[in-house]
């Protein structure tokens, strides 16, 4: 494993998102001296906070799982996660809601799932689920330690054994063709796999390998911490402080100074120039490069979908939805050509419905509710769409539209709090092509193939975060910061 070269002692992290922060735990659990540069007054990146007249939202992501992987990074320096975080496991994970008016509670517990799937579709469908569970759960124990959890710098390192076993089990196989090997029915077919949305690619093309997310949101488990997903930003980042990592909100690196090779430390907005024996950046990796580091010669990448998020805070509740809900469209392989092909918008759009408020009603007014409504859509690469004119609004009133049309009876006359983020929006707060699902999951930006968090000239500078190894998603994003502080303090994570 390729390490940083020269001191580490003191080691500056530009940005305070979850890879930063699980960065820099792990580096303090090490004896660093760790400083973080954050732009913003509040922690988490892409998982911060919007507060409006009594309302609060999360920003980014708002299904977690693999809590066990913030445990680790609090573990680093000798807290426990309960000291710092209230989950609650969701029951259901999520509630799929289906075109024929059917529904699909998706449980964690196996046995309860399959005689879930077993009412809504058959006992077929649940030998199905069960002979799934085991297949997908095998990917994930045949992937984390070899493929995942490890810093790989080429492409020989993935010629283990446990290679040959993900041959041997199919996984190299297009991601629908193994799902249709145990499903037959659209429905469960569908909820099992349109997660490979947010890895960037449609089923029909993605790799098998990627059943590991439905793995790690339906039978894994879905947990919500008390106050959302920024909680853990908030937890992770004052673990930190209490051992004695030093956060400076409301400070904006513009530059990485290097002399002879290395990175001698970052300017910041107003001049000041803070020295470091490593650098470690967190904003997205393609925009790290253009904006922060010295020209050179940068890779072209193909990015994921992006998304339009209305943040909703209404007078109206809705007892029969579930905390995450998934509202699938008629078209399926139809709706993934039209965003990642096309470059168009859904005509008969699939949406994931988010209800926190239901879990944990401190995130609104008494009597109110909060809504997070999640739209894919094309990225500025592939539609450069003017979202800043009109576009916005009449997006936003089609969705309203849609929600109504399937079951939210009244939600726009119930709307008190409405703000809509764009990949306009999401370009603005520095993402590469206007998505927070940073570079797409293809065979060439996957594992020793993705950009690489450790520079290839400059020897002490790291990257984190989702647009380097492993990937997209919270918990890739935790397991990046794990993989960054390894290149720093030479250890396997």
């Amino acid at each position: 494993m390729r390490t940083v070269s020269g001191p580490t002692d003191r080691v500056v992290i530009v940005g305070a998102g979850l890879g930063g922060l699980a960065c820099a735990l792990h580096l303090a659990g090490s004896g660093r001296r760790v400083t973080v540069l954050e732009r913003e007054p509040v922690p988490g990146g892409r998982a911060g906070r919007l507060s409006v007249d009594g309302y609060e939202f999360d920003t980014g992501p708002t299904v977690l799982t693999m809590p066990d992987l913030i445990a680790e990074a609090l573990g680093a320096v000798g807290e426990e996660l309960r000291d710092w975080l209230d989950l609650t496991p969701l029951d259901p994970a999520y509630r799929a809601w289906y075109p024929d008016g059917s529904t699909l509670d998706v449980i964690t517990d196996t046995t309860r799932m399959a005689a879930e799937i077993s009412r809504v579709c058959g006992p077929r469908e649940a030998d199905g689920y069960l002979r799934f569970v085991e297949y997908a759960r095998r990917l994930w124990q045949l992937e984390r330690a070899d493929f995942i959890e490890r810093n790989l710098d080429a492409p020989t390192d993935l010629l283990t054994a446990n290679l040959l076993k993900l041959l041997a089990a199919g996984a190299f196989r297009r991601l629908q063709t193994k799902i249709n090997q145990f499903f037959r029915d659209p429905r469960t077919q569908r909820i099992f796999s349109f997660q490979a949305m947010y890895a960037g690619l449609a089923p029909h093309d993605a790799l098998a390998i990627y059943a590991v997310i439905a793995y790690l949101d339906s039978v894994a488990g879905v947990s919500f911490p008390r106050g959302g997903i920024h909680a853990v930003s908030r937890a992770m980042a004052g673990a930190a402080e209490k051992h004695d990592v030093q956060i400076r909100y409301g400070t904006t690196v513009t530059r990485v100074e290097t002399a002879n090779g290395r990175a001698t430390g970052v300017v910041t907005a107003d001049g000041e120039f803070v020295p470091a024996d490593v650098v470690v950046l967190n904003p997205d990796l393609p925009v790290a490069y253009r904006d922060l580091l010295p020209p050179g010669r940068r890779r072209k990448l193909t990015y994921s979908p992006s998304c339009v998020v209305l943040h909703v805070g209404s007078r109206q509740g809705y007892a029969k939805i579930a905390h995450h809900n998934i509202h699938f469209g008629q078209s399926w392989k139809d709706t993934f050509d039209e965003v990642i092909r096309r470059g168009e918008l859904m005509t008969d759009p699939s949406l994931l419905v988010t209800n926190p408020s239901r879990t944990d009603p401190s995130v609104a007014p008494v009597g109110r509710h909060t809504y997070y409504v999640l739209a894919p859509v094309p990225n500025l690469d592939r539609a450069p769409f003017d979202w800043r004119g009109g576009l916005s609004r009449r997006y936003t009133d089609q969705l309203i539209e849609t929600l109504e049309e399937r079951g939210y009876v009244g939600f726009g006359d119930g709307v008190e709090v409405l703000r809509t983020v764009t990949p306009a929006e999401w370009e603005e707060q520095g993402m590469a092509a206007g998505t927070p699902f940073a570079s797409a999951h293809s065979l060439f930006q996957t594992g020793p193939f993705r950009p690489g968090n450790l520079h290839r000239t400059l020897s002490n500078v790291v990257f984190t975060g989702s647009g380097t190894q492993p990937g997209v998603g919270v918990p890739m994003v935790l397991i990046s910061g794990k993989l960054a502080a390894s290149r720093i303090t030479g250890g396997r994570p």
